[in-house]
This record gives structure tokens, sequence and C-alpha cells, in this order.
């Protein structure tokens, strides 16, 4: 049978919630827009890293994933592509190595079963402004405020603020910030 999206998320779901079930600040998102609305992951999940999972189905094409692959590697510490076999092989030449892939089969009784082909690796290759891009306005001013770094930015546009952030806040630093900040976010759909 063919694999769909919704069959692939919502195995991917039940598969996270298990994992997590005793991680009460962990956060499970479908669809985050990155980078202002040039992506969106399919699903992340926060907690004490960011990590991504794309999902290419059977009905999917692989023509956006080059620009996706662009964008993840900017803001994921880790990026899992869970796929239809016909794909892998294009897959592992259109992304870095350090991304897991899992091929998603769906089974006569239509359950979809997942069988990794490559675990993934940590990105070293976070960019400090895209990962900004996920903080509000309001919400990259707060961080600058508490560090005393909001001189001469109150007033600005956010790109503004998230270009300090990205200058003066240690990668390390910036990704706890980002990460405490999404998981306390309560409404999310109001920026």
């Amino acid at each position: 049978m063919k694999t769909r999206d919704i069959d692939i998320r919502v195995c991917l779901h039940s598969i996270l919630r298990r994992e997590h079930v005793n991680e009460p600040d962990t956060l499970i998102l479908d669809e985050l827009g990155l980078c202002q609305g040039d992506a969106r992951i399919d699903v992340a999940v926060v907690n004490g890293a960011i990590n991504g999972f794309e999902i290419k189905s059977e009905s999917d094409t692989l023509e956006r994933l080059p620009r996706q692959s662009q964008i993840y590697n900017k803001i994921f510490d880790t990026v899992t592509i869970l796929t239809a076999n016909r794909y892998i092989d294009g897959i592992i030449e259109m992304t870095p190595e350090w991304w897991g892939i899992t091929r998603a089969e769906m089974d006569e009784d239509g359950v979809v079963n997942f069988i990794s082909v490559r675990e993934p690796k940590q990105n070293n290759e976070i960019d400090c402004f895209a990962l900004s891009q996920l903080l509000w306005k309001d919400e990259a001013l707060r961080i600058l405020k508490e560090r005393g770094l909001q001189k001469g930015l109150l007033s600005k546009p956010r790109n503004v603020l998230w270009d300090a952030l990205a200058n003066n806040l240690p990668l390390n630093e910036l990704q706890d910030e980002v990460r405490k900040t999404l998981k306390a976010r309560s409404r999310w759909r109001d920026h």
C-alpha cells in the first residue's frame, strides 16, 4: 500500500509521544515555520535540542528537498527524513551525511513501519541568525534586555534584534534561550 503524509505523521507522533511521555517539557510541533516562511519542517521536537522530522511519502516529490535542506541545516540539531523506499537513493544524494533516513512502509493492515537506513548525527553548522528567527520580536527583545544588550534597539525591526542576538550570544546560549522560549510560548499563531 502507498504511504501518505498523514499515515506517516500519525505513526511518528505516536512514537514521539511514547518516547517523551515522561518529559513534560518536550514540545512536539507540526509545521514549524523557518526563516520567515522560507520553509516548514513537518514535525519538530523541542527539548534539550531542536530536532526536525521531514516526511516524503510516496505521494510527494523530492523537488523542494534541496531548498528545504539548506534551511533545515541552519537550524536543527538533527534532521530525520521519513520516506518511501523509492526516494532513498535520491535523498542520500541530496542531504548531508548527518541527516537520519528512515524508510516508511505500510503493511497490508495499513500499519506504517519505520526502518532506520541511517541514524541522525549532530549538526555542526547551525546558523545563529536563522536560529534567532524562530523568536518573535518581543521574545528577542526580552532576551537582549536580560543581558543588558537592548541599548539603541528598542524600536528596531525584528531582523535587527535577531542580528544582535546572533552576534552577541554564543551558539549554545542562544540555543538554550530559543528552546526555553519556544517551550514557554502559549499562543503559537499570534505573530
